[in-house]
C-alpha cells in the first residue's frame, strides 16, 4: 500500500512540476498566455491531490487543515485557468493580472506542502 501511496505522491509532483513548468516558460518567453498543458496539469495535481488525502493505511492523522488550504488555492489557480482560457479565445491576449498569480500560487502551493507539516 505505501508503494501505490509513493507512486500517486511522484504523479503529484510530475502534476505540479508540468503546471509550473508550462507557466516558466511562457513567462521566460514573455508570453502571457494559459495553455492546455497548464490545464492539464492542474487535473493531474487536483485528482492525485484528492486520492492522497483519503486515509489509505496510514499509521499518522491527516493535516486536514493544509489539505484544505492547499485545495482552495488550487481552486483558485483553476479559476485563473479558466478565465485566462476565456479571456485568451474571446480577446486574443491575456492580462498580466491573470498570468502572473498562477505561478505564484503554484509556488506557493508546492512551499505549503513542503514546508507546513
Amino acid at each position: 500500500m505505501e508503494i501505490l501511496r509513493n507512486v500517486v505522491v511522484l504523479v503529484h509532483l510530475v502534476g505540479f512540476a508540468i503546471l509550473f513548468g508550462a507557466w516558466v516558460v511562457e513567462a521566460v518567453g514573455r508570453r502571457i498566455r494559459v495553455t492546455p498543458l497548464m490545464n492539464y496539469a492542474l487535473v493531474i495535481s487536483l485528482v492525485t491531490g484528492l486520492a492522497l488525502s483519503a486515509p489509505w493505511g496510514l499509521d499518522h492523522d491527516l493535516n486536514y487543515a493544509k489539505i484544505g488550504v492547499k485545495l482552495v488555492v488550487l481552486l483558485i489557480i483553476g479559476a485563473l485557468l479558466g478565465i485566462g482560457s476565456a479571456r485568451q479565445k474571446r480577446t486574443g491576449s491575456l492580462s498580466p493580472a491573470i498570468f502572473w498569480p498562477i505561478g505564484i500560487l503554484a509556488l506557493l502551493n508546492a512551499g505549503l506542502a513542503v514546508i507546513w507539516r
